[in-house]
């Protein structure tokens, strides 16, 4: 792996305070504190100071959050704005500006973590960027919100929660339905044995995926933004898709496919209810990107099984229709977008982020679980309270539910094109597992998909052993828990 360390950390506890800072919001005697000690200072009625990275689109709902609560009066304001584009970045401090409202702003999030006198960074970039951002700002002495999926890959997801750990910082993930006291109390209600024994979760991210287009050549880097920055720790690769932003989601180099993007919500929800705190110690994957002819390389079809002892947890993405020239997409047991828990006693569903519904066998609710707080607020409490056990969706959960998304998206990449019945002998000891194929294989020919011509890639099933985070006996795989980071942006080894 290539894992080299780092004295990222170092450097901001050597630098000037006076190079870097927004003038007039602490104490000066504060500014001596090294930054790992620096948000650990604040009293309750000190205002905390927020920076936002990536606000083109879900920073765009940080920033509201945390405006929302200052409105509130829970002692926070946005004080800072960074972004590689700078088009986006010069629209979010106007709007600050024109607010009275002034905050700083950065292209470059070193230069932003320089600056002594922000307690708290959230960061919305795509997700190759999310795990070394988290880290440099755990260092540089900051509380972090980091978006779903925390990481790109395993082995980064598992430094973030290192450095939090070493750093006492703070790490909230950006998987909002842990907030919800709904949910909550339906995980509970089905561990304790409210529909009898689980038979299996299923997550679903039935969600309308188009084509993003051929690009015929190269495509020019906009004028506005800093590509290098912008690509970061990924290969610095010539852009090949018609648009820059959003459409890397659908490209490995960047995004993690539908799985890691809507799917980790659905994902999470699932490991929650079936209360596994451990990576599944086998898993496998088949799909493909069916339908249409695109620069995207991730599966828009795709079914993860995660072999858990207790039951099985078993992923289905959906991004066609339907059916061929539908607009609706399918549904299963009353949920598109959502979690399906099937029990001995009946089925619970989550068709949503603030609550779930528990019906008997012949379909009758029997249970109502209802209530969501504020996602945002409870990690502002938890900074307040300097108390992990505080958070409703502390950086380990982040990382665990990112990883099940990695390890299956791992089993697709390692996968090769097989026929259907092949497929089905394969996986015909696995419980659930034949149905979901099933399905997915009369959802694919209802939109008039050749899998003949067409056929679906069938990943290995894959060992792991859950403690140390590796593959068992496959050296493929395991090469692809990590990736060969671009200096200098080297995500660092904290593996202690």
């Amino acid at each position: 792996m290539n894992t080299p360390k780092s004295t990222f950390g170092k450097e901001f506890t050597r630098r000037s305070f006076l190079r870097n800072t927004i003038a007039g919001t602490a104490a000066a005697s504060a500014y001596a504190l090294s930054p790992r000690s620096w948000a650990q200072v604040k009293g309750a009625n000190e205002t905390l100071n927020v920076g936002v990275i990536g606000f083109k689109g879900r920073g765009g709902s940080h920033i509201s959050g945390m405006r929302a609560l200052q409105q509130k009066e829970k002692g926070v304001r946005i004080a800072a704005l960074c972004d590689v584009d700078k088009k986006v970045l010069d629209a979010g401090v106007q709007s600050f500006d024109k607010l009275n409202l002034g905050v700083a702003g950065y292209t470059d999030l070193r230069k932003m973590l320089e600056n002594k006198n922000l307690d708290v960074i959230c960061i919305a970039t795509p997700n190759h960027w999310h795990a070394l951002a988290a880290i440099w700002a755990i260092q540089a002495g900051k509380d972090v919100y980091v978006e779903k999926p925390v990481s790109h890959n395993v082995w980064e997801g598992r430094q973030i929660v290192n450095a939090a750990r070493q750093h006492k910082k703070i790490v909230q993930t950006g998987t909002q339905s842990r907030s919800s006291q709904g949910i909550a109390e339906a995980a509970k209600w089905i561990q304790s044995g409210g529909l009898g024994k689980v038979k299996y979760a299923r997550g679903l991210c039935y969600k309308p995926r188009g084509s993003i287009g051929l690009a015929q050549a190269e495509q020019p880097i906009p004028n506005d933004i800093d590509y290098d920055l912008w690509c970061g720790p990924a290969p610095l690769d010539p852009l090949r898709r018609k648009n820059l932003h959003y459409d890397w989601h659908w490209v490995w180099n960047y995004g993690n496919g539908d799985l890691g993007n809507q799917g980790i919500h659905q994902m999470d929800i699932a490991r929650w209810i079936l209360g596994e705190m451990e990576l599944s110690p086998r898993v496998w994957s088949v799909g493909g990107r069916l339908g249409y002819k695109d620069d995207g390389q991730t599966p828009n079809t795709q079914i993860v099984f995660h072999d858990y002892a207790k039951a099985p947890l078993i992923f289905e993405v959906r991004g066609l229709p339907r059916a061929k020239g539908d607009k609706a997409m399918d549904n299963y047991m009353g949920g598109s977008v959502s979690v399906v828990v099937e029990c001995e006693g009946g089925n619970l569903l989550v068709p949503n982020y603030s609550g779930a519904i528990a019906k008997d066998k012949d379909g009758k609710t029997v249970k109502e679980f209802k209530g969501v707080s504020d996602h945002f607020e409870n990690f502002i409490d938890a900074v307040r309270s300097r108390k992990q056990t505080d958070l409703n969706a502390d950086i380990l959960e982040g990382h665990l539910s990112s990883a099940l998304c990695h390890t299956g998206n791992i089993s697709y990449r390692l996968g090769k094109q097989l026929a259907q019945g092949e497929i089905r002998d394969q996986i015909k000891a696995d419980r659930g597992a034949a149905e979901s194929v099933g399905r997915m294989i009369e959802h694919l020919k209802a939109n008039e998909v050749d899998l003949d011509l067409d056929k679906l890639v069938m990943g290995p099933a894959l060992k792991m052993n859950p403690k140390t985070e590796r593959f068992i006996g496959n050296a493929a795989a395991d090469k692809m828990l990590t990736r060969d980071y671009r200096k200098p942006f080297v995500v660092p080894d904290l593996t202690t």
